[in-house]
């Protein structure tokens, strides 16, 4: 098999670039506007708009881990002492209130996700309580989802059984790649026979999407490493999956990827053509694209929600759901209520402190201006449905951005009309690029340093 995308453009667009979980990104967040205050009041609006309608969505960061994968770009704490269980909780039910007590009446949740660091650190006991904790302040919605990030070498059948008795029905478990030498490299030791029995569990009891995660461009990571890993997703049969970029980011502070050098990484054409394969193999095993760098089922509901026009995206990933209004607890985690963005502290001691004076723990975030909502939707569309539409009224901007993605027509990455884009096959991988030309923040101010790991 060989690669379906000319070197040429891979070399051209393979430049730094954001993931666009949100817009703005977080480095053009306005974070000299913002205050605490506005975005108590643009969640209350928020949560005045949609309650009743569809509820909101809580993503809830559990950050311990006992040992450190070196791929990893999430923020974490590591350490062993399981005994920081109950007063992390605790903490994480202190912010629950705070913002439960900013609304006139109980929230509706829609959608719950715990993911960390590793939420299986903690014992399936103390995720009860969490769990209880949080639905004692609020109802649910017809059709709610939760789901947790699951390790395949921690997750127990306690887990499993605790966390299904409680509503959960989606787990996603962290594979990577099957080869040692790439887990050696990543710190990630993870057998196949771990992976199956954790899927194969998960299943016994009852649940009803199981995700793998596996990413390409790892260190030392080869063609045929892919191809085995695929082999090996296709006989556990994970209803969706998450394939996608190993981000580079090591000048990030304590993000941990300084465990080998960048000569021990694929080249950005040769990650292209493990990408490309992969996608192959897994398309001939019945997977469907979805979105970027994520496949599934027909049967599972994120396919579903790409054929009914409902994929959504926000800082969680893909969903099969848009949420207006998602508020996050615990360190580091980003709240957004459509209308802003908030990010709480990432310092656990700092957390704990603000808590303790009954101050909600955000630190940093964004009010968005009419521009920004627009550029936005149109980001989000990009994102889910490989096009978008404007409106006459949105002309001046919109000249500007079809100059931008002038030449990206002219290489067949995008067909552009009078009043809508959208994205070709053989763009698909160049989806970040294309909504790099609507960034009018990303455009107006190129960044002086490196922010964002590369596109390809």
């Amino acid at each position: 098999m060989k690669t379906t995308i000319a070197s040429q453009l891979i070399q051209k667009y393979n430049v730094p670039g954001p993931r666009y979980t949100s817009y703005p990104t977080v480095p053009y967040w306005n974070n000299d506007t913002f205050s605490l205050k506005k975005w108590k009041a643009s969640l209350i609006d928020s949560f005045n708009e949609s309650n009743s309608k569809e509820g909101v969505s809580l993503y809830i960061h559990l950050p311990f881990c006992e040992s450190l994968c070196t791929f990893c770009g999430c923020h974490k704490r590591i350490t062993k002492r399981h005994e920081v269980e109950m007063p992390y909780i605790d903490a994480v039910l202190k912010e629950w209130q705070l913002y439960c007590n900013l609304f006139d009446r109980k929230p509706k949740i829609k959608e719950l996700h715990l993911g960390g660091g590793t939420p299986t650190f903690f014992s399936p006991e103390h995720l009860k309580q969490l769990i209880n904790g949080i639905l004692n302040k609020s109802n649910l919605a017809v059709g709610y989802e939760f789901s947790f990030e699951g390790h395949p070498n921690n997750t127990s059948t306690e887990h499993l059984q605790t966390l299904y008795d409680l509503g959960f029905r989606r787990v996603s478990f962290g594979v990577q790649d099957y080869n040692e030498t790439v887990q050696r490299a990543i710190h990630r030791i993870q057998p196949f026979e771990k992976v199956k029995w954790v899927t194969e569990e998960a299943r016994r009891i009852g649940y009803t999407s199981i995700g793998h995660d596996i990413i390409f461009g790892l260190p030392f990571q080869t063609v045929e490493h892919i191809i085995t890993t695929v082999q090996n997703t296709q006989l556990l049969k994970p209803d969706r999956l998450a394939f996608y970029s190993y981000a580079h980011v090591p000048w990030m502070k304590g993000n941990g990827q300084r465990g080998f050098k960048d000569e021990d990484l694929p080249s950005g054409e040769e990650k292209r053509h493990q990408y490309e394969l992969g996608k192959e193999l897994l398309t001939n095993a019945g997977y469907h694209e979805i979105g970027m760098d994520h496949f599934s089922l027909s049967t599972d509901s994120l396919f579903r929600s790409m054929v009914d026009g409902t994929l959504h995206r926000n800082f969680m990933g893909y969903t099969a759901k848009k949420s207006q209004s998602m508020i996050g607890l615990g360190v580091s985690a980003i709240s957004d209520s459509w209308y802003g963005f908030a990010q709480n502290v990432k310092n656990i001691e700092e957390y704990y402190h603000l808590l303790k004076e009954g101050i909600i723990p955000v630190f940093r975030g964004h009010i968005l201006n009419s521009e920004d909502l627009s550029i936005r939707k149109h980001i989000l569309n990009l994102m889910c449905r490989f096009g978008t539409t404007w409106k006459p009224s949105e002309f001046e901007r919109m000249s500007e951005i079809m100059e931008n993605l002038k030449e990206m027509a002219e290489d067949g990455l995008v067909n552009l009309g009078l009043k809508d884009i959208k994205i070709t096959e053989k763009g698909k991988p160049f989806v970040r690029n294309v909504c790099m030309a609507f960034d009018m923040l990303l455009q107006r101010h190129q960044p002086e340093t490196r922010l964002f790991s590369m596109t390809v």
